[in-house]
């Protein structure tokens, strides 16, 4: 009985260990499980490091050390191009290549890897963030195989796909109770988280291609020219609509919903502005300009907006108000979000290495310098682990 068992334990550790390969229509998810995905304590003394030569690094902040990096596992991957969510104390990051990777946020082991189509394919996984509800990870891909993916949270299998109209989708899903949203080209839709089942579907003149947030009651998106949407979760029936200043478009991920109220940012040929806009009626409460400079990135931190501009411009604005409390001009330009350790300072990554910032000083100090060297700097992602 005894070497029973021990045969049967050996044959389901190899099972796990032999990639799976399913398949949703045309769509191919190869999983394999290094070993069974749990819980994990948070490393608070870590802040993780998405490099734009496309290696994860998690770093010590107090000890000032590497933890651990993660890279994928062939070609094609020089580029950070996505985000990576923390869930549980498990990291999951997707590769350009169309690598997804669950990461012990302790050790850097490896719990499971995914890879979304053949190794021949031309799969990129591009401007992605990880989406986690319903027992799944959702994303999106690009190119021929462009399509919407829910991979099973446990092992990285493919719960169910869908092939999308166009190559090219510049957002992550957006999760909603049992519906998760997507755009692709002209088209927005919204499927049954568990199922896959497309629930509601509208085609739009232009192209969307702004982040989908929500207040609670509505789905508000962007197309890529000049108009904010605000659709009806059931039905994709427009609430209200507004259409940006003269000259202005390009809202992508720059926007945030906070009490009743959307703020976005939006690019300009010679003034870029941040909006504050009333989710009920679809009502400007304010705007607030930058000549000759475009906004690259907002976010939002208690009462208020950070966000810093192509040239270089770091500032900070009342959300009620509209008014800048902080502006400074950098002299590292940010190629990362911003992420805030305490309220005295801020973390941003350039092209050289890891920044912390001190507000009251405006001194910029480089926590890590990085050691390769990239020229076609893409972008980067920070995470502190909290």
């Amino acid at each position: 009985m005894k070497q029973k068992l021990i045969t049967l334990l050996f044959v389901f550790t190899v099972i796990n260990m032999v990639a799976q390969t399913t398949a949703s229509g045309d769509n191919i998810v190869t999983n394999k499980v290094l070993t069974p995905i749990a819980k994990v304590p948070l490393d608070i003394d870590a802040i993780l490091i998405y490099d734009y030569d496309g290696i994860l690094t998690s770093y010590n902040l107090d000890a000032e050390t590497i933890n651990w990096t993660v890279k994928a596992t062939n070609a094609f991957t020089e580029m950070c191009a996505n985000g990576v969510t923390l869930h549980d104390g498990v990291v999951y990051v997707p590769f350009i290549n169309g690598e997804i990777f669950a990461v012990d946020n302790q050790d850097g082991n490896i719990f499971w890897k995914s890879r979304i189509g053949n190794i021949n394919d031309q799969i990129v996984l591009k401007d992605q963030t990880p989406i986690i509800s319903n027992g799944k990870l959702f994303i999106t891909s690009q190119n021929e195989n462009s399509s919407i993916y829910a991979l099973n949270l446990k092992d990285g299998s493919l719960a169910w796909s869908f092939k999308l109209d166009s190559p090219i989708n510049h957002t992550s899903v957006f999760s909603l109770g049992n519906k998760v949203f997507t755009e692709s080209g002209t088209t927005f839709y919204s499927f049954d988280a568990n199922t896959g089942k497309v629930l509601s579907q509208r085609s739009f003149e232009q192209p969307m291609s702004g982040k989908p947030v929500t207040d609670g009651e509505n789905v508000i998106v962007a197309n890529e020219k000049d108009v904010l949407f605000a659709l009806n979760p059931n039905n994709f029936e427009t609430a209200w609509q507004f259409k940006l200043a003269e000259n202005q478009h390009n809202i992508k991920d720059r926007i945030f919903c906070k009490d009743k109220m959307v703020y976005f940012a939006a690019q300009g040929t010679q003034v870029s502005s941040v909006y504050a806009v009333d989710t009920k009626t679809g009502t400007q409460l304010w705007k607030t300009d930058f000549k000759d400079d475009n906004i690259q990135y907002i976010t939002q931190q208690d009462e208020t907006l950070w966000g810093y501009t192509k040239k270089g411009k770091l500032f900070q604005i009342h959300l009620e108000r509209g008014e800048i409390v902080f502006q400074a001009k950098l002299t590292t330009a940010p190629v990362s979000n911003i992420e805030f350790p305490d309220v005295e300072s801020i973390f941003y990554y350039c092209d050289a290495g890891l920044i912390q910032y001190e507000i009251e000083s405006k001194d910029e100090n480089m926590v890590f310098m990085r050691t390769s060297i990239k020229d076609d700097v893409y972008s980067a992602n920070l995470k502190i682990i909290k």
